[in-house]
């Protein structure tokens, strides 16, 4: 065996192990394990010896680091991950408005199989035939246990018209299902008017320029609306804080309404404006489980000082600042760096939002919600 080799390896590995080790001390404790420092310390250097001095054969280097790297990020919470060179591109690439998808979500937690929580209607993956809590085990060849939730999701997006294979656990079997896929479309919002109410206004994404077309276009007609409007918040899983801060900015009037903290216990608050123009609309929320991050934060805002009524599935409680980190070799990492909080210190994270009248999950269809709306402005 190659041992000035393996300690070559190992010499690295040892520092990102250790580096790591203080990312998960000090970048977000509140969601990190709760052994001292030093006894992690110990471990680590055990562990790498070990592997130096009683491993059978020289390890491979790129599996090796690639195998470290997302043991230690992917562990760190759910929404850290570490992602190779593809998965950086697809992740710079997702705003893109030219993208496919299957129309599913993935929840994924470290060491398991992706879960479908959403199944979008109309889309190849309900024609095929996918259903809510169905378990992916392989996508495109790829073991999914080792992929992050992120990466998972990310890979269901292309920008290629080519289907995505999916290897689905079902009872006691599985079912290799290839799904094609379909351009995403380019708005970012919709709005249909809806008999009884001020109409439907759906977030596809959370991206600008939504809310600022928002206002242009949609705003000035909602001035005069009495009637409640449905704001549709499910399979909205992407987007940024800001602009969730602006969608809510046009509805509420409080000016700290949360927060996000990080590791070491700075607070940064999510103030909204004195001067919401749509402050006095009643609203219904719709969520679903794939109501996730920005998305999820409006939904949580607009019950807690609002006291709208939210309609679907309880959500995940997924909301965080995201910190992307590239690397030297064209991969990268997306830590967690900051967590979300209602004002007055309520939990939030992996909690989220419940329900106040509750979707059956064998009829999540539009007419369904439509319908818990309808008996709700009824009642």
């Amino acid at each position: 065996m190659a041992i000035g080799r393996i300690r070559f390896i190992l010499i690295p590995a040892l520092l990102i192990l250790l580096l790591f080790v203080l990312l998960e001390k000090n970048f977000l404790p509140g969601l990190s394990r709760k052994n001292s420092s030093d006894d992690q310390f110990r471990l680590v250097g055990s562990v790498a010896y070990l592997i130096r001095d009683e491993y059978v054969e020289e390890p491979n280097p790129s599996k090796t680091m690639d195998g470290a790297f997302r043991g230690l990020v992917d562990s760190l919470d759910i929404l850290s991950s570490y992602l190779d060179k593809n998965t950086v591109l697809k992740y710079k690439q997702r705003r893109d408005t030219d993208l496919k998808e299957p129309g599913i979500t993935f929840y994924k937690t470290y060491g398991s199989f992706p879960v479908v929580i959403s199944v979008k209607e109309n889309s190849p993956a309900e024609k095929a035939g996918l259903r809510l809590g169905e378990s992916v085990s392989i996508m495109d060849g790829r073991s999914t246990l080792s992929m992050s939730m992120i990466e998972a999701n990310l890979l269901l997006k292309d920008k290629s018209v080519d289907p995505v294979k999916l290897k689905i656990l079902r009872g006691t079997g599985s079912e290799i299902v290839s799904l094609e896929r379909e351009r995403i479309p380019a708005e970012t919002y919709s709005y249909t008017a809806t008999k009884g109410t001020s109409g439907i206004l759906k977030i596809r994404r959370l991206y600008p320029p939504c809310v600022n077309m928002l206002k242009e276009k949609l705003l000035p007609g909602l001035k005069t609306k009495k009637k409640p409007l449905i704001l549709d918040l499910r399979d909205c899983a992407e987007g940024d804080i800001e602009e969730a801060q602006g969608l809510l900015d046009i509805f509420v009037e409080d000016k700290e309404s949360g927060y996000f903290e990080n590791g070491q216990g700075i607070r940064e608050t999510l103030t909204l404006h004195a001067t919401a123009e749509l402050a006095g609309l009643p609203l219904i929320v719709w969520t679903n489980q794939a109501t996730i991050g920005p998305a999820e934060a409006v939904a949580a805002v607009l019950k807690a000082f609002k006291k709208v009524k939210v309609i679907g599935f309880q959500t995940p409680g997924l909301v965080s600042k995201q910190h992307f980190i590239p690397l030297g070799d064209g991969s990268g990492l997306l830590l967690t760096s900051a967590i979300f909080h209602l004002k007055k210190d309520k939990d939030f994270w992996e909690k989220g939002i419940e329900p106040d009248i509750k979707i059956d999950v064998e009829d999540m269809t539009s007419n369904a919600y439509l319908k818990a709306t309808q008996k709700l402005l009824a009642n």
